[in-house]
């Protein structure tokens, strides 16, 4: 049987590149063989971060996600380096917790920006050049992922613009799926639970670690190197028919038809 994942000669933008999550994502997709379009906000940890792997192999871009001009330049560059673009992993990600009635403008702002409007322009790019492949003949055709959260799907106190952006993040999903599965691009959400990263460290204290591993059936965080096995599934082949979905990696944190 030939290799279930394997991204052997795809590229892939992977955005929130330089740690936890994101890190591990580009890690695996050298390891699987892809190359990897590596953006961060952060060139020092971005740099940190990429300097184990075959430098041949990945491309840095340091800059705001939120940025449109930042997205269509790096794809690119991307294409002019590696030929063409065939995966998009929009991971990149802030928290600026609160409640609803104390959250400030700016507050709600800085999370939609990031989650929700940097995952559009990026979406937007990389669509962009796998239309014009597309149409051009090209039937490889691509694969958009989405790293979304259980908060999308059922809210999460204290973070109203997490929960909101990460909800956002499922229609938009659903949305890419429609227009242009007749392009052979997919798109899918991956919703993880509780992962052993910074954004984290509060959820998994003191305070609240015994009751919320009361909520997930399997008993335990998870690592970003667990989970992100999840992520380059769908980006390659062996997910060639799903599309449009939303798939919960929580350890059974949320369970649903």
């Amino acid at each position: 049987m030939s290799q279930i994942i394997s991204l052997e000669g795809r590229t892939i933008v992977v955005t929130g590149a330089a740690r936890g999550i994101g890190k591990a994502i580009v890690e695996l997709c050298v390891e699987l063989g892809g190359n990897v379009v590596a953006v961060d906000l952060t060139g020092e940890s971005l740099d940190a971060a990429l300097a184990p792997l075959n430098a041949d192999r990945v491309m840095a871009v340091v800059g705001n996600v939120a940025d449109s001009a930042l997205a269509a330049r790096a794809v690119t560059e991307a294409a002019s380096r590696f030929g063409a673009v065939h995966g998009l992993v929009n991971n990149a990600g802030i928290i600026r917790p609160a409640m609803i009635e104390k959250m400030t403008d700016q507050e709600w702002q800085d999370v939609i920006d990031v989650h929700l409007t940097g995952s559009f322009y990026w979406t937007r790019a990389v669509g962009q050049h796998m239309l014009e492949r597309a149409k051009g003949g090209d039937k490889t055709g691509g694969a958009l992922v989405n790293i979304s959260s259980d908060a999308g799907r059922k809210g999460s106190i204290g973070q109203i613009n997490y929960a909101a952006a990460k909800a956002g993040l499922l229609g938009m999903t659903m949305t890419a799926a429609r227009e242009w599965g007749r392009y052979n691009i997919r798109a899918n959400s991956v919703c993880f639970g509780v992962v052993e990263t910074p954004m984290t460290e509060v959820v998994r204290g003191e305070k609240f670690r015994d009751n919320v591993l009361a909520q997930i059936p399997l008993g335990r965080w998870s690592t970003p190197q667990e989970v992100v096995k999840s992520v380059c599934f769908l980006l390659s082949d062996g997910s060639s028919y799903i599309t449009g979905q939303h798939i919960g990696v929580n350890g059974g944190f949320h369970i649903s038809l």
